[in-house]
């Protein structure tokens, strides 16, 4: 789908027909991310997996424009452009900041929020870890050097589950050798900032505070990039917000721990 200026892939499940559960992805990874999850909701949801700009199959942004503000008026373009109605949004990470600061702009549309392990804040030791993986070389003879360098970064999580997540966030050159598929100027040394910019934290905040849908804070109890004060904070500020904590789990949340996703979102969804 074409909007706001760049094309954009999105993967699709279920009945066209079942309410719509909308999926953002994390920084660095893409649509099929969510594989997991999708299949196990398609069967009651239409379910919709973005990949963001910059990453997976869509555009990379020309002018290197990242930020949440700007990827929630890509979120609302798309949104027209598929005709979609009123659905519940899912965002892991970088997902989950453009899905809260979309639903603070676009309130008419969030029938109900779900931010997986993303806050206003990080803690800066987890966003170095992040750093220091992004930023190693990332030209690759094969796809298991890949698999193996995933492996060492997040030994939580399966062998087997990590090859069939990567395989597409990864693509061939012509040396023949393997890179990411994602934007280059987005793991170019620097790119991620030692420290964030205090008008960033207070803008997002800002968000999390005007959200009106109900919410649902999820953050893995071994997480290193949101703090277990940040997210208590979160659901305190949200009016109609609600906090799971996912045991077994760190960042990626719906990777390490996929029956414990699943089973809290569920429980989540059945209330509304």
């Amino acid at each position: 789908v074409e909007a706001n200026g760049l094309n954009f892939h999105y993967l699709e499940w279920g009945d066209p027909s079942k309410p719509l559960i909308l999926m953002l992805h994390g920084f660095a990874q893409q649509a099929h991310s969510w594989d997991f999850v999708a299949l196990a909701f398609a069967d009651r949801f239409r379910i919709i997996a973005l990949d963001q700009r910059g990453h997976g199959d869509s555009d990379w942004a020309s002018d290197g424009d990242y930020t949440p503000e700007t990827q929630q008026v890509d979120i609302a373009a798309i949104v027209r452009e598929l005709s979609l109605g009123e659905f519940v949004l899912m965002g892991l990470s970088m997902g989950g900041r453009n899905s809260f600061t979309y639903a603070a702009n676009n309130p008419e549309k969030v029938k109900a929020l779900i931010i997986v392990d993303a806050g206003p804040e990080n803690v800066r030791a987890g966003t170095q870890n992040i750093r220091r993986f992004v930023e190693q070389d990332d030209e690759l003879d094969s796809i298991d050097a890949f698999v193996d360098r995933v492996v060492s970064y997040n030994p939580r999580r399966d062998p087997i589950q990590i090859r069939g997540s990567i395989v597409n966030n990864l693509r061939e050159l012509p040396n023949g050798k393997w890179t990411w598929k994602y934007d280059k100027i987005l793991r170019s040394p620097g790119r991620m900032g030692r420290t964030q910019d205090p008008d960033m934290t207070k803008r997002l905040w800002g968000y999390v505070e005007s959200l009106s849908c109900p919410t649902l804070v999820v953050r893995g109890d071994r997480s290193d990039i949101i703090a277990t004060d940040t997210a208590d904070e979160m659901q305190k500020r949200i009016p109609k917000g609600e906090l799971a904590i996912i045991k077994n789990a760190g960042h990626l949340v719906m990777g390490d721990n996929p029956s414990g996703f699943e089973k809290a979102v569920t429980e989540f969804i059945s209330t509304l």
